[in-house]
C-alpha cells in the first residue's frame, strides 16, 4: 500500500490550519484493505480507494458518534477519514443534508477571516464540510473539519446537490436505536406544508426538476417525504410493516444493461453489518402507500437516490426532533 503525501503546493495554507489539518493519509487498492485501514484511523488519518468504485453517484455519511466520514459511491464504500465536529454550544445539527455550494478558497466572515479550503455548504446558517483541526475530538463552531488532502479528494468527487447525511451524537458511544438524522431546523424553513385531512398524498416534481432524490420514510407520523436537490417535492401518508425502531439507510442501485435495479443498506452507526445488504422486497411491499405516489416516486427513483427510514417525527406537531432544514448564512 503507498502513503498518498500532501503535495507542496499545499505547505502555505499549513501556517493558518492546525498542523493536525495536514496529516498523512493512504490509499487502499481493494475493499479488504480498505476496511483494515478505516478500523485503526488515528486523529487526523484518512485511507482512499476510488478504484473500487469507479462510477456512480456519491453519497457522505458523517458519524459523530465514531467522529468518522464514510464516502460511498454507487453504494460502495471507496473512502473514510477522522472528522471533528461540533464542540459543546456549537453541536453540528443532524440530519439529510444537499451540497449547496463549493467553494475550493472559502474562507469565514465570521471567525477573523479564517481560511476553509474546499468547503462544501450543508446549511445556509453555516454548517459545512471543509479542511480544518483534528484533535481527535469535537473543537468547531459546527462544521465537520476533514483532513486537507482529503477535504481536497471529497471535493473533486462530490457534486452540487449530492447527499450528506450526518447522524450520530458526539460524545456518546454508538447506539442501535437513536433516530440519528433529525433535530431542530434553522432560521429560515424551506416550504414543508403538512397535508391537508384529506389529503392522502401530494407531488409536484416540478418544484425540482432534477437533482439527487432522496426519500424519508416517518414510522412515528406515517409519512414519506421526497426531497430533490433540497426541496421537497412529494410526501404522502404511509404505513410501515414492522416495529423495527432503528434507523435504516438505503442506496439505490441501476441495474447493468437493463437489469432491474436493487436498494442495499448503507452502514450508519450502530448498523455495520447493513453494509451491502440488500433490501427485503417482501418486507417493502408490505407497506401501504398510495399507489400513485408510490408509482411517481418509481419513476423518479435513479441510481444513487438515497432512502432513510427512522422513527424520528418529521411534522410540525409530532414531539421530539424535527427534520433539519436550509437556514441562513456564513460557514463557520
Amino acid at each position: 500500500m503507498a502513503l498518498h503525501l500532501i503535495p507542496l503546493g499545499l505547505f502555505a495554507l499549513s501556517v493558518a490550519l492546525p498542523t493536525s489539518a495536514l496529516a498523512q493519509g493512504a490509499h487502499a487498492t481493494s475493499a479488504v484493505e480498505l476496511a483494515r485501514e478505516a478500523g485503526r484511523l488515528q486523529p487526523g488519518q484518512w485511507v482512499w480507494a476510488p478504484e473500487i468504485s469507479p462510477k456512480g453517484p456519491v453519497l457522505v455519511v458523517v458519524d459523530l458518534s465514531a467522529q468518522v466520514a464514510t464516502v460511498y459511491r454507487n453504494g460502495v464504500r471507496i473512502g473514510v477519514s477522522t472528522v471533528s465536529s461540533g464542540k459543546p454550544g456549537h453541536e453540528t445539527p443532524t440530519g439529510v443534508f444537499t451540497i449547496l455550494q463549493k467553494d475550493p478558497h472559502h474562507r469565514s466572515s465570521t471567525y477573523n477571516n479564517a481560511p476553509m479550503p474546499y468547503q462544501e455548504r450543508l446549511t445556509w446558517d453555516g454548517v459545512a464540510l471543509h479542511a480544518g483541526g483534528l484533535p481527535g475530538y469535537p473543537e468547531s463552531h459546527g462544521c465537520v473539519h476533514l483532513p486537507l488532502e482529503f477535504s481536497k479528494l471529497l471535493f473533486g468527487t462530490t457534486q452540487l446537490g449530492g447527499t450528506v447525511i450526518v447522524s450520530g451524537r458526539a460524545g456518546e458511544p454508538i447506539g442501535g436505536a437513536s433516530a440519528g438524522v433529525f433535530s431542530p431546523a434553522g432560521e429560515r424553513r424551506g416550504t414543508h406544508v403538512p397535508l391537508a385531512p384529506d389529503e392522502s398524498y401530494r407531488w409536484q416534481p416540478e418544484l425540482s426538476p432534477t437533482g439527487p432524490l432522496t426519500i424519508i420514510l416517518s414510522r412515528s407520523d406515517g409519512r414519506a417525504i421526497v426531497m430533490r436537490n433540497g426541496i421537497e417535492i412529494g410526501r404522502a401518508r404511509v404505513e410501515l410493516p414492522d416495529q423495527n425502531f432503528e434507523t435504516h439507510v438505503l442506496s439505490y442501485i441501476a441495474g447493468a444493461g437493463g437489469a432491474e435495479g436493487h436498494w442495499t443498506y448503507v452502514a450508519v452507526p450502530g448498523h455495520d453489518g447493513d453494509q451491502g445488504r440488500p433490501l427485503d422486497m417482501s418486507i417493502a411491499d408490505k407497506a401501504r402507500i398510495p399507489e400513485a405516489f408510490r408509482k411517481a416516486v418509481l419513476g423518479a427513483v435513479t441510481s444513487g437516490t438515497t432512502m432513510l427510514v427512522t422513527q424520528a417525527p418529521v411534522l410540525p406537531a409530532s414531539t421530539g426532533g424535527k427534520l433539519t432544514v436550509l437556514a441562513s448564512e456564513e460557514a463557520k
